[in-house]
């Protein structure tokens, strides 16, 4: 199946800056995408975990670890062989049970063996890569509790059926779904670190130029991927400079003192906020080769970072955007 281009998807800046940030830095807690049908929400994704080169992994084992990681699965303690593999990227349908997500026993070993093996889930197969969920807002809520926890902790621990099994499970959680079909509870929004809406297109050009290219892209998808692989690359490079340049970037103490008065100005619940403010900000100053954040960075990443997490108020029909802007405006003009 051929992969649409990253960098061939028209417009929708805002979704696909929040991608590259979570590509930056995994410790933003996954991107949540909100918005009508059909405007690239599951495109985006898949184009941005295919441009990523491929991972080193030990030969053999079903978690995907890396070498160093050798010595904590007991799947690849004893390998010493290693391979090239696609950075993962897994869907998980709506129907999933607990089972199929966390992993279980296998039955047909158990049966015909007499011993006790544990099946891997998606979440061991997502590892070092992007679990992708479509339409979240109708996944059950005990199961994307599950998987929040998982990605927080970047471990998944399964306690059953006599086995106890842990293994690492570190993955970008990308969430997408229609409002019209289903709000996703405020306590499960909130554990999203950042949140983007997206629109289809309001413009004839831009509507033109998406058809031109899905055209060309279906009829010849070798030939459209290679006009696209150029700027793919520079993609590619950025995000491995960012990664290179993430921990040496600066967060100057005036822009913590910002980050906490735009989070309380608003009404943010918790603290996930300032701290997605600064870890995002950090992760946007990286990606645009800037040694330090600066008021631009936290004004660009704050509707990503604060917009699903602000109170409701029935009496005020101003829209969550639209109060951050507002802020922003009051605090630096």
């Amino acid at each position: 199946m051929s992969v649409f281009p990253f960098s061939a998807i028209v417009g929708q800046q805002e979704m696909k800056q929040a991608l590259l940030i979570a590509a930056t830095d995994a410790r933003i807690g996954g991107v949540m995408i909100f918005g009508d049908r059909g405007t690239g929400k599951s495109t985006a994704a898949r184009a941005l975990a295919a441009t990523l080169p491929p991972i080193t992994a030990v030969e053999g084992c079903r978690y995907n670890c890396a070498p160093e990681d050798r010595g904590s699965c007991p799947d690849c303690c004893s390998s010493k062989r290693v391979r090239k593999v696609p950075v993962p990227f897994v869907d998980l349908p709506l129907g999933s049970t607990e089972d199929r997500v966390l992993g279980t026993l296998d039955l047909e070993k158990a049966l015909s063996a007499g011993e006790k093996h544990f099946e891997p889930g998606l979440l061991a197969k997502a590892h070092r890569g992007f679990l992708y969920i479509d339409e979240i807002n109708l996944l059950e809520d005990h199961v994307v509790d599950l998987l929040l926890d998982v990605a927080a902790s970047g471990e998944n621990l399964v306690e059953r059926d006599g086995l106890s099994v842990r293994h690492k499970a570190r993955f970008v959680l990308i969430g997408s779904g229609n409002p019209e079909e289903g709000e996703l509870r405020p306590q499960l929004l909130d554990r999203f670190g950042l949140s983007v809406e997206v629109r289809t297109p309001d413009t004839i050009a831009e509507r033109v130029e998406i058809m031109r290219r899905c055209d060309a892209q279906e009829r010849g998808p070798e030939k459209f991927a290679a006009k696209w692989k150029a700027d793919d690359a520079k993609v590619l490079r950025q995000i491995d400079r960012a990664k290179m340049a993430l921990p040496k970037v600066k967060m100057p103490a005036k822009m913590l003192k910002s980050a906490a008065e735009l989070s309380q100005a608003v009404g943010a619940d918790g603290l996930r906020g300032e701290l997605t403010l600064m870890r995002g900000a950090r992760a946007l100053a990286a990606l645009e080769g800037a040694p330090s954040v600066t008021v631009d960075h936290l004004k660009s990443i704050a509707p990503l970072a604060l917009r699903h997490r602000l109170r409701r108020d029935v009496l005020d029909e101003t829209g969550s955007t639209v109060r951050i802007e507002m802020a922003l405006a009051e605090m630096f003009g």
